[in-house]
């Protein structure tokens, strides 16, 4: 049964350097292969009701059934990941769930108490909010709608981790 207000496809750590913690956690967790972007195009982004931007790099890869994302937020001003961390803080960010109508998902969100933290839209394509679950999750909640390139990235990590040995862990992407 489908949640109205989103089902978890992925879980994200802001990290200090995405490559490094790409390593680790393949390492450590066997997460992985990750897929790694710098300075990932984010427009029209808005933290906390103004213009804001959000400049980040991040590392894809797949743990177990669900997407790892890792963050590095290169900026120092306010953003989705300065409302949790300070520069050199590193943790438990978001959980990401696709939904099929994004407005709606927001009110419903609304309906329940949670405000927007930030919104924008990655690489000029796909919208992107987050909602502040942080007073009873002690985590934001990022939601999008699956369109086909973002269906078509989530489909490359999986088929990507799928069988993998551990060779190759982190890979850079454009």
């Amino acid at each position: 049964m489908g949640h109205p207000l989103g089902e978890i496809v992925q879980v994200a750590y802001v990290v200090n350097d995405v490559v490094e913690a790409a390593r680790r956690w393949a390492d450590r967790f066997g997460a992985g292969p990750f897929f790694v972007r710098h300075h990932i195009p984010m427009h029209d982004s808005v933290h906390r009701g103004r213009p804001a931007r959000f400049d980040h790099s991040n590392a894809c890869g797949q743990w177990g059934a669900v997407m790892l994302e890792l963050i590095e937020d290169h900026g120092t001003g306010p953003s989705v990941v300065r409302d949790l961390y300070a520069p050199g803080e590193e943790g438990l960010h978001h959980v990401a769930c696709f939904v099929d109508d994004l407005d709606a998902a927001v009110a419903g969100y609304a309906a329940l108490g949670y405000e927007v933290a930030g919104s924008g839209t990655a690489y000029g394509q796909t919208p992107v909010c987050y909602i502040d679950t942080i007073s009873d999750l002690g985590h934001l909640t990022e939601l999008y709608v699956p369109t086909g390139r973002l269906r078509d990235f989530y489909a490359l990590v999986a088929q990507a981790a799928d069988g993998w040995d551990g060779a190759d862990p982190v890979r850079l992407r454009e």
